[in-house]
């Protein structure tokens, strides 16, 4: 329990949040987050959850152990996945120790894609299309970000983005928080 303890502090001040906003995000009271940060009460996998989604972490993040550092990724260790109900196919580039906070990706965007919902989040993201067109929107301004040219702007604004062409696109996301 003291790692996962430990984990809830040290990710709650990287991203510069105070007990209070911690809070406000969970629903949980700031004596009990405290508590919990220090060690001195258990946690419930549902209020541990409530946690994980005001980092945008998985839930797993409070778990890793980074013991055997790996700063290396060989190719073959790159496997492409989906999240659930999405079209995207993502694949992590990152390495794995403790304190990480960027989350490098590669993105393969299916023809003729848009996202249904909006986003906004706490953090950044930068994104440099390899391949294709995306069409990004960012607090209401669309960007059309072509082959060579990349975009970054903080998570927290209202943000979507689109394939608006008939092949697929490629793109290398650079993100914080962690999220894989």
């Amino acid at each position: 329990m003291d790692e996962v303890s430990n984990k809830i502090r040290s990710f709650r001040l990287q991203q510069n949040l105070t007990l209070k906003e911690l809070s406000e995000k969970t629903g949980l009271s700031i004596s009990f987050l405290s508590q919990v940060e220090r060690g001195g009460s258990s946690l419930a996998i549902t209020s541990l959850k409530k946690i994980a989604d005001a980092f945008n972490v998985p839930i797993t993040h409070f778990f890793e152990s980074y013991k055997n550092q790996n700063y290396y990724v060989k190719k073959a260790d790159q496997k492409p996945f989906q999240i659930e109900s999405s079209s995207l196919f993502y694949t992590r580039l990152a390495g794995e120790f403790s304190g990480r906070s960027l989350e490098p990706i590669l993105v393969v965007m299916p023809p003729g894609l848009k996202q249904d919902n909006v986003f906004n989040h706490p953090g950044e993201e930068f994104f440099y299309v390899l391949e294709g067109v995306v069409i990004f929107n960012v607090d209401g301004t669309e960007y059309i970000v072509k082959a060579g040219e990349s975009i970054h702007y903080p998570s927290n604004l209202p943000h979507f983005w689109l394939n608006p062409l008939d092949h697929e696109a490629k793109i290398l996301g650079i993100t914080t928080p962690v999220i894989f």
